[in-house]
């Protein structure tokens, strides 16, 4: 007889980065809410690389925090050394990433979770999610599901048979279902770092009829930092100038010391080693059988696959202030030992390391996304939510992205309220969620800003711009917070419109302010706002010319520099986003039957049948359905319309 335990309104199923941000999201709203892990030492653990942001991250990281998450908040409590990556680029593509202390990361999350009001932390492995058609009479106490009604869930059970009743429950079990650790001849059947494995939800997934993939990820070696010669490898320093991830901290308030990361460079020897053991390889032995990710490769994937390149780049990072782990960011493996040793010990510096901790390759369970809607709960079965890579995602910081949405949503459905779903055009964090759930894939996901058709709006500079409305209208982000970035909105605007009216004459003084600033002469009068566009020119350099202008913050005239600057440009994709939207608003009734529609092509009919997309816009971007099949949709909507 199973163990009836007090009810929930959600169940999060894992505490790694999509399940704090789930279940942080979910308490705050308030939400009574548990969040289950097979280990406490697992919450918000970094098995992998030990920072967090990075290119295209860095956008996830900031827009999770204008919507009110705790990524952002933690890194910047944690961080050892912080860098604005693609400086030398574009704004749309710069991005912050730091390196954090993983143990402090971890133990910092796992404080604001334990103190959160209405947040039960447990420690318990999930066997199977419960709904109103698949519990067991004689198990449940007080009101029975109604089987009656459409699939919805009820509750989740625990390895030792305990219930735990719930209104709405979020798949976030990361890597850990049915995990197995391989390098070489070992094989192990844990999780990452040896913890314990998720091994009997998946059985339970599969009678609610939910696809699953079998992915692969993996990791590098540890070094022992006392083993490592440093003098011979590139020293990569942190930034003199800290940008926090979160909005609400001040950079005078991160100054700290920061550690070094040093660059060194694989080269043919470690190439040959490789090339002379790939037979032990399980990627190439078919000892793993899961799909791995196509943009982070294993070092022994890399020599195949680029046969001509005589090196690879090798990032050797700490791990954190109290330990002498050292990653070896670009050098993944799953070879054996033996041939990890030796083809480590061909890299510049690390002549004589010493392994702490092996490299290897990991497979797990994670289902198909395109079973989920937009606001990632499961179309088939009501109040079942999933977030993280158990949906086919890699990376920290593209879990932690899903995990605030689908809390957000699992309270927003509690309170009979409407999901919130991002757009592409609206967020970093629409695009992932959109490819994912509109896109087929067989390979771990990864955020890139190229998948970002309008990237050039969706900064990680403006991230709170863009986003704090929405995270103020489901109730994370407080009154006090919105209203500063309603004021900075209002310095922006107000800010640029001076600068717009205010005219200069072609004489000698501004010529003069000119030449000395490398910028052409003036042969008529310009707007401040128009010397300001010129790239040469920064809004400081203006001031020499302003007397007027009054001293505004950073990130306010970080923004007006950015919007004259690049104002065509961005004036071109909002009104691609205005073409965009024409389809996104055009929903499509959920009981629509495409076999009906004769001018569809057959593929189409299959594919739209299957993910039964909510609007014409998802509808376009399934693979598969052309734009002659959205043309006939178009038609056949405004007919039925009619009707």
């Amino acid at each position: 007889m199973a163990y009836i335990y007090e009810a929930y309104d959600v169940a999060v199923i894992g505490a790694g980065h999509a399940g704090c941000e789930a279940a942080l999201a979910a308490a705050r709203l308030g939400l009574k809410t548990i969040v289950f892990t097979v280990a406490m030492d697992s919450i918000a653990m970094m098995p992998c690389n030990p920072n967090i942001g990075g290119t295209s991250k860095g956008h996830l990281v900031r827009e999770l925090d204008a919507l009110g998450g705790e990524m952002g908040k933690n890194i910047d409590r944690t961080f050892i050394q912080s860098r604005m990556l693609n400086e030398s680029k574009g704004p749309a593509v710069h991005s912050l990433r730091a390196q954090a202390d993983k143990r402090e990361y971890s133990q910092s999350m796992r404080h604001v979770l334990e103190n959160t009001d209405g947040l039960t932390l447990k420690q318990a492995e999930i066997t199977e999610v419960i709904t109103n058609k698949s519990f067991i009479d004689d198990e449940w106490d007080g009101e029975r599901p109604d089987r009656d009604l459409p699939e919805y869930v009820c509750g989740v059970r625990t390895a030792s048979n305990a219930i735990y009743p719930c209104k709405c429950a979020i798949l976030c079990t990361g890597v850990y279902l049915k995990a197995r650790c391989i390098y070489g001849e070992v094989e192990q059947f844990t999780g990452p770092n040896g913890l314990p494995a998720a091994n009997h939800l998946t059985e339970s997934l599969k009678k609610l009829g939910i696809e699953i993939y079998r992915f692969k990820t993996g990791t590098p070696a540890r070094i022992d930092k006392r083993t490592i010669d440093f003098s011979k490898m590139e020293e990569q320093p942190g930034d003199e100038k800290i940008v926090p991830f979160s909005f609400e901290n001040d950079p005078k308030d991160l100054m700290r010391d920061q550690v070094s990361c040093w660059l060194t460079y694989t080269n043919e020897e470690t190439h040959k080693i490789i090339r002379e053991n790939i037979d032990r390889s399980p990627l190439f032995n078919k000892s793993i059988q899961g799909t791995g990710p196509r943009y982070c490769p294993s070092i022994e994937d890399k020599v195949v696959r680029f046969a001509d390149k005589e090196r690879h780049q090798v990032f050797i990072e700490p791990e954190g202030l109290y330990t002498n782990e050292m990653y070896l960011s670009g050098m993944s493996s799953s070879m054996p030992e033996d041939v990890q040793i030796r083809m480590y010990r061909t890299v510049p510096g690390l002549e004589n390391a010493q392994i702490v901790r092996n490299a290897y390759a990991i497979e797990y369970d994670c289902i198909n996304p395109m079973q989920l809607k937009a606001s990632l709960e499961f179309k088939d079965i009501s109040g079942f939510f999933s977030a993280g890579q158990a949906n086919g995602s890699s990376g920290y910081e593209e879990a932690a992205a899903q995990g605030i949405i689908a809390g957000i949503n699992a309270a927003m459905k509690l309170k009979n309220r409407e999901p919130l779903v991002l757009k592409r055009s609206d967020a970093y964090i629409g695009v992932l969620i959109d490819d994912l759930v509109t896109k087929e894939t067989h390979e771990p996901y990864r955020m890139m800003t190229s998948r970002a058709e309008y990237r050039l709006l969706l900064r990680q500079d403006n991230a709170d711009l863009r986003l704090s409305k929405y995270g103020h209208d489901v109730g994370l982000l407080s009154d006090e917070r919105y209203r500063k970035v309603v004021e900075k909105e209002r310095m922006i605007r107000e800010e640029t419109e001076r600068l717009a009216s205010i005219h200069v004459g072609a004489s000698k003084r501004i010529n003069d302010f000119l030449v000395a600033h490398n910028s052409t002469p003036l042969n008529s009068g310009a707007s401040l706002a128009d010397l300001l566009r010129r790239s040469e020119l920064s809004y400081k350099d203006i001031h020499e010319i302003d007397p007027d202008q009054v001293e505004l913050p950073e990130d306010v005239t970080e923004q007006i520099e950015i919007n004259l600057k690049y104002e065509g440009y961005i004036k071109r994709q909002f009104a691609q986003v205005e073409q965009f939207k024409k389809l996104e608003v055009k929903k499509i009734p959920e009981d629509v039957d495409y076999n009906e529609i004769l001018s569809l092509r057959l593929e189409a009919k299959q594919k739209l049948s299957k993910f039964r997309p909510e609007s014409v816009g998802q509808a376009a971007r399934i693979s598969g359905v052309s734009p002659a099949d959205i043309s006939v949709l178009l038609v056949y909507l405004e007919q039925r319309k009619r009707k």
